[in-house]
């Protein structure tokens, strides 16, 4: 996934700028449209790169998933319930498998993986409304507004995917623990 993300980033970077040259010398609408639909996409993608990179420097996927903001609030198991959110959040790509990868990582990691992964979604879903500005200032803004919604809606599932996971994961966390407690107890003679 990072390939094709860093690949499209690429490409679309490319286009604009080739797009956005041939539109000086050429005025044609088409040119324009092309181009603007190539720097956006170059934004969207560029964009969730560099949010992630961010956060990967800061956080360094260390995060207290304990602290409330982490936690489901009451109304949220019945909301992915009716999302039916077991059904599909498999379908959904992973940027980085291998964080969240039982083999490679212990589910404290993977807990707090998650803290990660879902406050880069939030930062993405809210920086996705950015090329509404761009709207404004070439026109046609209604269609800045719908790829921004999109695009932000998309974000936001991977946040219901990392606040529906994280419960359960802390749940195996717990029962290791009182797994091991027990055996530690058993091995004492208690």
């Amino acid at each position: 996934m990072r390939k094709l993300m860093a690949g499209i980033t690429t490409g679309t970077f490319i286009a604009a700028a080739v797009l956005a040259v041939l539109f000086r010398f050429c005025r044609s609408d088409v040119i324009l449209s092309l181009a603007v639909t190539a720097g956006t996409t170059c934004y969207h993608f560029a964009m969730r790169l560099l949010t992630g990179l961010a956060y990967d420097v800061f956080m360094k996927n260390r995060a207290d998933y304990r602290k409330a903001r982490y936690s489901l609030k009451p109304w949220e198991p019945a909301l992915y319930r009716k999302l039916r959110v077991r059904y599909w959040k498999g379908k959904l790509p992973t940027y980085d498998p291998e964080l969240f990868d039982t083999e490679k990582r212990t589910l404290d990691e993977i807990a707090q993986a998650t803290c990660q992964a879902e406050l880069v979604h939030e930062t993405i879903a809210v920086l996705s409304f950015l090329p509404i500005a761009a709207g404004i200032w070439l026109g046609n803004t209604g269609v800045f507004v719908i790829t921004s919604v999109l695009a932000a809606g998309i974000d936001l599932l991977f946040v219901i995917v990392q606040r529906y996971n994280r419960p359960r994961i802390i749940q195996l966390i717990e029962r290791k623990a009182r797994n091991r407690k027990e055996s530690s107890r058993t091995a004492n003679g208690n």
